[in-house]
C-alpha cells in the first residue's frame, strides 16, 4: 500500500449530509444512556454494599467506637444510589468511548485510525489504574494521616455525602493525572512540541506536577506526592512514547524513517532570511 493509499478515507465519496450525522449522533448517545441505566440498575441492589465497601479505607483508620454519620434527612438513601450511578458511568467508559470512536472514525485517515485506536485503548486503561491507585495506595495513607491529626477531645465522624464527593474527586484526578502519556503522545504526534523541547523543560514539569497534585488532593504532602511522583514518572513514559509518534519523513532508499521535527520559530526565521536573498539575487525569477 503507498503513502497515498494511507491518507486515503476509506469512506471517500459516501459523505453523508449534516442531519443524517445529527440521526446517527443521537442514536449513540441513546445507546450510551441506555448501557449506564442497564449497570445502573443492576448494581441498585448492592447500593448499600458498595458504598460499605467505598468507606472501608476510612472505616479502618477510624476510632474504636465512632462511625460515618448521615447531616441530611435523604443522605443514608440517595448517597449509595449516586455512587451506583457514577460507577455505570465509569464501568460503562469502554462503551461510551466505542461510541465515540464510531461516529468519528469515518471522518479519520486510514493512517490516523491505525494511530488513535490503540490511544483510546490505553487512555481508557490508564483512567482505570489511576483509581485502582487512589483506593489501594492513596486512600489509606490519606485516611491514615488525616484521621490521627485530630486535635485531642475531637471524635472523627464524617459526612457519608461529603465523605462520597471527596472520594469521587481523587478518584477522577488520578484517573485524569493517568492520562499525562497519552496527552504529551498527541501533542508530539500533531507537531505542537518536539520530544527534545519537553525534555529540555522537565524541570517545569516536576513543579508543575507538584503544584497540580497541592491543588486536587486534601491539604497534606502525603496525597500531594503520591499524585505527583506518578505524574512525573508517566510524563518520562509519554516523551519516551512521544518520539516513536512523532512525525516521520518520507523513507530513504534503506527503508529507514528519519524523524523529522517541527520548524522552531529561530529557524524558521533564518528560512524566510535564505529565501529572500535568493530572491534578491534572482529578480528576474
Amino acid at each position: 500500500m503507498t503513502q497515498a493509499d494511507n491518507k486515503l478515507q476509506p469512506e471517500e465519496g459516501d459523505e453523508q449530509p449534516f442531519v443524517s450525522h445529527l440521526i446517527e449522533l443521537r442514536d449513540r448517545l441513546l445507546r450510551v444512556v441506555l448501557a449506564v441505566v442497564v449497570i445502573f440498575l443492576g448494581l441498585t441492589p448492592f447500593a448499600n454494599w458498595l458504598f460499605t465497601r467505598l468507606a472501608g479505607p476510612l472505616t479502618a483508620h477510624l476510632p474504636e467506637g465512632s462511625s460515618m454519620v448521615a447531616i441530611d434527612v435523604a443522605s443514608p438513601f440517595f448517597t449509595p444510589f449516586k455512587l451506583a450511578l457514577v460507577l455505570s458511568i465509569f464501568i460503562a467508559m469502554p462503551y461510551i468511548l466505542y461510541q465515540l470512536w464510531a461516529f468519528v472514525a469515518p471522518g479519520l485517515y486510514l493512517h490516523e485510525r491505525k494511530r488513535v485506536i490503540p490511544l483510546l485503548v490505553s487512555s481508557t486503561a490508564l483512567f482505570y489504574i489511576g483509581a485502582a491507585f487512589a483506593y489501594f495506595v492513596v486512600f489509606p495513607l490519606v485516611f491514615g494521616f488525616l484521621t490521627h491529626t485530630a486535635p485531642q477531645g475531637v471524635e472523627v465522624m464524617t459526612d457519608i455525602s461529603r465523605y462520597l464527593d471527596f472520594v469521587l474527586t481523587l478518584f477522577f484526578a488520578f484517573g485524569i493525572a493517568f492520562e499525562v502519556p497519552i496527552a504529551v503522545v498527541l501533542l508530539v504526534w500533531t507537531g505542537v512540541v518536539k520530544p527534545q523541547s519537553l525534555k529540555e523543560k522537565r524541570a517545569y514539569v516536576i513543579v508543575g506536577a507538584f503544584v497540580i497534585g497541592m491543588m486536587l488532593t486534601p491539604p497534606d504532602i502525603i496525597s500531594q506526592t503520591l499524585l505527583a511522583l506518578p505524574m512525573w514518572v508517566l510524563f518520562e513514559v509519554g516523551v519516551f512514547l512521544g518520539e516513536r509518534f512523532a512525525p516521520k519523513k518520507e523513507q530513504d532508499s534503506s527503508g529507514h524513517e528519519e524523524y523529522e521535527p517541527p520548524m522552531t520559530d529561530e529557524e524558521m526565521e533564518h528560512e524566510l532570511d535564505r529565501i529572500e536573498k535568493e530572491e534578491k539575487q534572482n529578480p528576474g525569477e
